[in-house]
């Protein structure tokens, strides 16, 4: 009952007032105000995320930080994407990152070693290699030695990788290796993004990138299958960075990453689910 009528009605006399809270069994403490529920607690999370990660996460990271926003509203992002090698390499060298996504262990390593991860960094998918090809394949290109034979017209292909340093060419370089075909590539890329815009734009007859790479392209692209190629892709792997302005989001952001949000739109576009 509102506060200014708890005395009011029995207030025409002291002792009028008394004897009525006696015939009603009360004290004069009795009479409770009503508690209002509680508002809903503000989202405490605030603060501007850099996030670093593998050129084949673009797709899958720009939804994903939309999607965190959207659960908390006071958390920015800017987001860097490019070879992870070349990530880690600008990590260690100063580079403001908050959070560092590699698309293997190994560039992530790196971190670690340099003191510079905040946490066990954690593995929240895999991938596939493919071959990209244009659309129908005009080349026939059915396996990794293909890559090496000449076509039709005497022509060789023309094969675009990525740089040994980056994931993508670690893994193109143990599978060529593994099926013995002595490839000499057009070129070798800093990321797999360049790869997929070379055979996108006819650059290159093939090149070898992620099957979500192939899915993200929308049809300008086709995959052709390598058997085994799974076994060798590596694992996506996220941490924290030291130092980071905003450590409670960085660290919200690398859980969010294990969601079942996040774990469906990865295998939607193409990756493995951790």
């Amino acid at each position: 009952m509102p506060v200014r009528s708890r005395h009011g009605r029995f207030a025409a006399t002291a002792i009028l007032g008394a004897a009525t809270l006696l015939l009603l069994g009360c004290s004069p403490q009795a009479a409770q105000i009503p508690v209002e529920s509680e508002a809903p607690a503000i989202d405490e999370l605030q603060g501007e995320l850099s996030v670093y990660a593998a050129a084949s996460l673009q797709p899958a990271f720009e939804q994903l930080a939309e999607a965190f926003t959207e659960q908390h509203p006071g958390v920015a992002f800017t987001l860097t994407f490019d070879g992870s090698s070349v990530l880690a390499t600008q990590i260690m060298g100063g580079a403001g990152a908050d959070v560092f996504a590699s698309a293997d262990e190994a560039n992530m390593q790196k971190i670690v070693d340099g003191d510079l991860a905040d946490g066990e960094p954690v593995v929240f998918a895999t991938s596939e290699l493919v071959i990209a090809v244009a659309p129908g394949n005009p080349l026939g290109i059915e396996t990794l030695a293909d890559l090496a034979r000449p076509a039709a017209d005497g022509a060789d292909p023309v094969v675009v990788v990525c740089a040994a340093e980056v994931p993508c060419g670690t893994a193109s370089k143990t599978l060529l290796d593994r099926d013995g075909v002595p490839l000499t590539p057009a070129s070798e890329e800093q990321n797999v993004t360049a790869v997929l815009t070379k055979v996108r734009g006819g650059e290159a007859d093939a090149g070898l990138v992620y099957h979500s790479d192939v899915l993200r392209s929308e049809g300008e692209v086709e995959g052709i299958p390598i058997a085994g190629s799974e076994d060798v892709a590596g694992s996506y792997v996220i941490a924290p960075v030291v130092g980071s302005a905003s450590p409670e989001a960085a660290a919200a952001f690398v859980e969010f990453m294990g969601s079942e949000e996040a774990q469906r739109l990865f295998e939607e576009l193409g990756f493995r689910a951790a």
